[in-house]
């Protein structure tokens, strides 16, 4: 069963994201202000997301609805349980790409092309994962590795101990 903290890692996993508590006990996640994703008391998660993206959440979840704002759907609500994992990664990247400003989605979107040992000074064995998530927050050399802490790189979706080790042995 999907959990808020699962919803908390993925949704922090992406650059700019800021965390919210709303006076109504809501938990909202937001990228440079626009919320993308939220979730209530009533364990319902709402993502917003682009119609395509709707009518596919709406078809493979029986229990999503829509989620309107006015007379426009602009995401859906689907209860927390009836979403797996790597399906709630999967809405939270498009939620989060449908709301970010374009020039930070085309950074992370790029990321997805990096092929690792090609991407600055970053070490080959690092691998794909680590590479893609690196690449997709703006972070391509050793020296802008240097800048942050361990936390901070396990914090990417991606990024795990033996890249941060790997990280951590090429810098030293």
């Amino acid at each position: 069963m999907t959990t808020l903290a699962q919803l908390r890692k993925a949704a922090l996993s992406y650059p700019e994201t800021a965390e919210e508590v709303i006076d109504s006990g809501t938990v909202a996640f937001t990228v440079r202000g626009k919320r993308f994703a939220s979730m209530g008391k009533d364990a319902v998660v709402e993502l917003r997301l682009p119609a395509v993206d709707v009518d596919e959440v709406l078809a493979a979840h029986p229990a999503a609805r829509p989620l309107p704002r006015g007379a426009v759907t602009v995401g859906v609500r689907v209860p927390i349980g009836d979403i797996n994992g790597q399906q709630l990664n999967h809405w939270m990247r498009r939620a989060w790409l449908s709301q970010a400003p374009k020039r930070l989605a085309a950074r992370v979107a790029a990321g997805d092309a990096a092929t690792p040992g090609e991407v600055g000074d970053l070490p080959k064995a690092i691998g794909g994962p680590a590479t893609r998530a690196l690449t997709g927050a703006g972070i391509t050399t050793l020296a802008q590795v240097a800048a942050l802490t361990d936390a901070e790189l396990l914090a990417m979706h991606g990024v795990g101990p033996k890249a941060v080790r790997i990280l951590r042995e090429a810098l030293a």
